[in-house]
């Protein structure tokens, strides 16, 4: 056995911080803020990294950077809204906010089983002759759909029930994501690794009152350019990283983000059964935090439903939890 005694040379600078948000928006919202002071402080984007143990965990994120006009390239996984099951969800509320919605339709139609092109193509000629009025996505619209074949009748059930404009957004999505569940596991191998993303939908779907909020915000496009015709004072390339901590092995930062630093997220839940499973998780924790060359924040949102398992997540990381006050700076954001 060999035994190995970890040091530094370098002398000075700041503990790492530990922070503790009361929710997931908020954890999205101080990684924001912090990453606009340090900008402020001449730390630029392309030194700055958010690291995190899987893909989906950087969703909630992706929404706030996008608000706040900071431009980021994604390692190891799909940016939130380019994935094809979350496009399928989100075409299914455009349908509701907007039944003139023809590209949605589409997407949405054929999904069906035993639905091809043409088909899809007489509904949505059906529905635009209907001649939509200022009743048009009303519960009685969707139940005139009727004549349909019983796939269809299916999806317009679905659309009829959650219609209702004082419907709140998280209650639309869920019912729309327990009607696609099969659809999911009919056409993709990994449906459970995306039934995670879905998840993630829904929890962001609860802190909106209205669904054409969420589609706006939704539809936000991060920043790549500057405006047509006005000289950039910075090099258009400069980009926050986000990346799983997989694809941010041998890589260093001026400043890390490590996010879900939470037990059920970081190790998974599905790694605790298993030691060799588990001490993979504990290095990873040790790649991310050695990423960081002058700042690191490690931080979890506290009171998070875990869908799958049906358990509430509060506690901090095991490989976290412990540590002492003179090697990490523990902060509460409200």
């Amino acid at each position: 056995m060999y035994y190995k005694e970890l040091y530094t040379k370098k002398p000075g600078g700041e503990l790492p911080q530990l922070v503790i948000a009361e929710n997931e928006n908020l954890q999205s919202r101080f990684v924001v803020q912090k990453i606009l002071e340090l900008r402020e402080q001449g730390i630029p984007l392309e030194e700055t990294a958010v690291l995190f143990r899987s893909s989906f965990h950087s969703f909630d994120l992706e929404i706030e950077l996008t608000k706040a006009n900071l431009p980021f390239v994604k390692f190891g996984g799909f940016k939130f809204i380019e994935t094809a099951h979350v496009k399928d969800i989100i075409a299914h509320l455009r349908v509701l906010e907007n039944p003139r919605d023809i590209v949605s339709w589409n997407r949405v139609l054929l999904l069906v089983d035993g639905v091809g092109p043409r088909t899809a193509e007489k509904v949505t000629d059906d529905i635009l002759a209907r001649r939509l009025g200022p009743e048009g996505t009303s519960t009685r619209f969707w139940a005139e759909f009727k004549s349909y074949p019983e796939s269809l009748q299916s999806l317009f059930g679905v659309l009829r029930d959650v219609s209702a404009r004082t419907l709140p957004p998280a209650e639309k999505a869920f019912h729309i994501l327990e009607y696609y569940e099969p659809i999911l596991r009919a056409r993709y191998d990994d449906h459970m690794k995306r039934k995670k993303d879905l998840e993630m939908f829904q929890n962001i779907t609860e802190r909106y009152n209205d669904v054409g909020t969420l589609l706006t915000d939704l539809a936000l496009e991060p920043p790549n350019e500057s405006i047509s015709d006005v000289e950039s004072p910075g090099p258009e390339t400069e980009y926050l990283t986000l990346s799983t901590i997989h694809s941010a092995k041998g890589l260093e930062w001026n400043t890390v983000f490590v996010i879900y630093a939470l037990e059920g997220r970081f190790p998974a839940m599905r790694s605790v059964g298993s030691d060799e499973e588990l001490e993979e998780e504990r290095r990873l924790m040790y790649v991310a935090c050695t990423r960081a060359k002058e700042h690191l924040f490690i931080t979890y949102p506290i009171n998070i439903y875990d869908r799958e398992s049906g358990i509430i997540l509060s506690k901090p990381s095991r490989f976290i939890q412990g540590i002492e006050g003179h090697l990490l700076e523990p902060w509460v954001v409200e």
